[in-house]
């Protein structure tokens, strides 16, 4: 008996357990590609852009560069939030221009933080749950082979192993959605932390820059 047949022969939970599986994997690898060349093309464009920002003889010309070299809009937000204050007679607005020019730069940071940031959780959910849901899918496996083998009064250990052996088919089948998953994670956590320090100095920078003059 096969994996395929093993399936075929599985009741609703077997099944669901094998979909669920499918499903988990497909996720995450299409988290995986999107996200590995968001973050590689992040990695690369937002030192030289920063770069190319400060060696800019003014405002105008840093824009451009940064629309030139900004693929993924890192830097972008960051100068476009800190570009306009917010109107006089709200609360956006009030205060000194300090505490706007840090208030709207926060906000346009942790938004391109968030964007970089998609599909980490999902992430670190399949690689956390999956083994377990292969597991499930292998201990109702036992037990099912176990049942049937209940009312044999002669049994060998083909008898016992093949059903047995197939059914621990489901925990390596959650490993193997799981380890692609938690690798991942662990690459892509680190890409973020480099890129989210470089945009975090750079906002710094911005901040200290525009508390001194007006922009152009």
């Amino acid at each position: 008996m096969g994996s395929l047949q093993l399936l075929g022969d599985g009741d609703l939970l077997t099944r669901g357990v094998a979909v669920l599986l499918l499903l988990m994997s497909v996720a995450s690898w299409v988290v995986i590609l999107r996200k590995s060349w968001v973050l590689w093309r992040a990695r690369g464009d937002v030192p030289r852009a920063t770069a190319l920002f400060w060696q800019a003889q003014g405002m105008e010309q840093a824009l451009a560069h940064l629309a030139a070299l900004d693929r993924d809009r890192a830097l972008l937000p960051l100068v476009e939030a800190a570009s306009s204050l917010s109107p006089a007679g709200s609360l956006a607005g009030a205060g000194s221009r300090e505490q706007q020019l840090t208030r709207r730069l926060r906000d346009a940071l942790h938004a391109v933080l968030r964007r970089l940031q998609w599909g980490q959780v999902l992430l670190a959910t399949v690689a956390s749950t999956a083994p377990f849901v292969g597991l499930l899918g292998t201990v109702w496996g036992i037990f099912h082979a176990l049942t049937a083998l209940a009312g044999v009064r002669t049994l060998t250990l083909d008898q016992v192993a093949g059903p047995v052996g197939e059914a621990l088919v489901m925990t390596a089948a959650g490993l193997g959605v799981a380890i692609p998953a938690l690798l991942a994670y662990n690459v892509m956590g680190r890409l973020m932390a480099a890129i989210e320090a470089d945009l975090e100095g750079f906002a710094r920078d911005l901040r200290e820059l525009l508390l001194e003059k007006a922009l152009p």
